[in-house]
């Protein structure tokens, strides 16, 4: 009986296992890194990692043990537009903006050719399969590719081919993968979301149509496209949320002007924006544990 006693009361003391969600939202999910490197600082142990888009771009590169702070150097010195200039195709046809090949061997640079069994943290991302119209959880094979499978949104990158399906950004079925992370054993649930909101649509609308090499008309479509994509993506969350019941939400205060695709020159300050939110959650998340 007293080791029954003493299993109980080890179980009640240990900390909870943290599943950690991260949502797309390109270059807004630079907020992501400050996020990790609060938790960090704050030495809160994290169990899992689920993520989409840019949130799998990130988790991978923290489960692979590289620490927040290697990945915020490392953002802010892409954050200037002469440093993507070579990802982008020069070559017609292609199926994106960005060039695969640049973009694969530009992951492989931090990742090798690591697989998800190597890992540091368990880890999975989403993408969904155009080919069946269904979400893909990636949690096995090589990471470099299954990060690039998460991040193919449509018209900025090419889709990914692998076994009989063509994988894209899984943000167009699970943004926020609060439920994947909890299917992986997660006793705690933290969802940090960064989606694009109606004032980041504005701010890339207007953007576009300050580039004297986009004709309005271009513009003006982009802007009915994007707008439809995000009715679809709210939507999407919120039954995410509903389903998965995240044990903490945090929403960064994602500087205006910041969108999926523009204000990447201000990455010192979304991260910033993620440290904030997540400095201010550490109360609620210590209860949790």
């Amino acid at each position: 009986m007293r080791k029954i006693h003493l299993a109980l009361r080890w179980f009640r003391r240990r900390p909870r296992r943290l599943g950690l969600a991260l949502s797309g939202g390109g270059v807004r999910g630079l907020a992501h890194i400050g996020v990790l490197k609060v938790l960090d600082e704050a030495e809160i142990p994290i169990w899992a990692i689920a993520g989409t888009s840019a949130g799998g771009l990130i988790g991978a590169l923290y489960a692979a043990g590289i620490s927040p702070q290697q990945i915020e150097a490392e953002a802010l010195r892409m954050a200037s537009p002469r440093r993507l200039l070579p990802f982008f195709n020069r070559a017609l046809p292609f199926r994106g903006i960005l060039s695969a090949q640049r973009v694969t061997e530009y992951l492989e640079s931090f990742l090798d050719d690591l697989t998800f069994d190597q890992l540091r943290i368990p880890l999975a991302v989403v993408a969904v399969d155009l080919n069946s119209g269904q979400k893909v959880v990636l949690n096995e094979g090589r990471v470099v590719d299954a990060v690039r499978a998460t991040t193919a949104l449509p018209g900025l990158l090419s889709p990914v081919q692998r076994e009989g399906q063509l994988l894209v950004d899984g943000g167009l079925l699970d943004n926020l993968p609060a439920d994947v992370v909890r299917q992986m054993g997660a006793e705690r649930v933290v969802a940090v979301d960064i989606s694009t909101d109606e004032t980041s649509l504005v701010s890339l609308t207007e953007e576009l149509k300050r580039r004297p090499f986009v004709p309005e008309s271009l513009a003006e479509m982009a802007d009915v496209l994007w707008r439809s994509v995000a009715v679809m993506m709210r939507d999407v969350n919120r039954r995410s949320l509903e389903e998965a019941h995240p044990d903490l939400l945090i929403r960064p205060a994602i500087p205006t002007g910041v969108t999926v695709l523009t204000g990447l020159t201000r990455a010192a300050e979304v991260i910033a924006a993620g440290e904030e939110a997540a400095r201010a959650a550490l109360p609620r998340l210590k209860e949790l544990l």
